[in-house]
């Protein structure tokens, strides 16, 4: 899952970015609403938190902007105004839920857990392949309806071949929809994680179900009789 975090101040977007990232979610961050919304117009994200008081344009402009364009991404506000009317304009601009700050941060993921929810019946929840199952909202994976021990990475690549089974994968393409923007392309992690990934489920489902092509990329499907 890809989340876009827009916060402008630095030790709060620490905040959420570090909690979020250790619960395996792909973070992008803007500091202005102008970036904000040039990043909702290149990548596609599962959420996007959004701080109301911004430089250049705020929250309100830039959830306005968003929907006027017919773009339906959860938007989740975020800000330390907790007035009604603020609520009010927030909700009308087109966000789907408001929290206030300061806030717990298990609040902020049951929040987020929420409005994946209610993206929109074209989500699937619970994805299946062979003898694989993931569930997005209990973030829970299985082979043969045993549990699998994954890392959070593991797990966003294994979601992302769920969704796209049977199909080539290029690394380029993981980079993209699994990794963030900070992640540096050179490095060779994405193999580390693929190769940590392809022995997990061999060992679970006792078959190469993740498959290397060759000058292309990768792929989740079964093997040839």
């Amino acid at each position: 899952m890809r989340i876009l975090v827009v916060e402008d101040d630095r030790k709060v977007a620490g905040f959420i970015e570090h909690g979020l990232r250790e619960e395996g979610y792909a973070v992008d961050l803007a500091r202005d609403g102008n970036e904000a919304t040039m990043l909702a117009h290149v990548n596609e994200y599962d959420v996007i938190l959004l701080d109301v008081v911004l430089p250049k344009k705020n929250g309100f402009q830039v959830a306005t902007e968003l929907r006027s364009e017919g773009r339906n991404t959860p938007i989740l506000m975020l800000t330390s105004r907790d007035a009604v009317e603020d609520v009010v304009r927030g909700l009308d601009a087109g966000a789907d839920d408001y929290l206030a700050k300061p806030f717990p941060f298990d609040e902020l993921l049951a929040r987020i857990r929420a409005l994946v929810r209610r993206g929109g019946a074209e989500r699937l929840d619970l994805l299946r392949y062979d003898v694989l199952a993931l569930d997005r909202l209990r973030h829970v994976a299985s082979a043969n309806d045993r549990p699998l021990d994954l890392t959070p990475k593991e797990f966003q690549l294994l979601e992302y071949f769920l969704l796209h089974a049977e199909e080539a994968v290029r690394r380029t393409t993981l980079l993209e929809k699994v990794w963030d923007m900070q992640f540096d392309p050179e490095s060779n992690v994405i193999d580390v994680h693929i190769k940590n990934l392809r022995r997990k489920l061999a060992a679970a489902t006792g078959k190469p179900l993740l498959a290397n092509i060759r000058g292309v990329g990768f792929t989740l499907r079964r093997p040839e009789p």
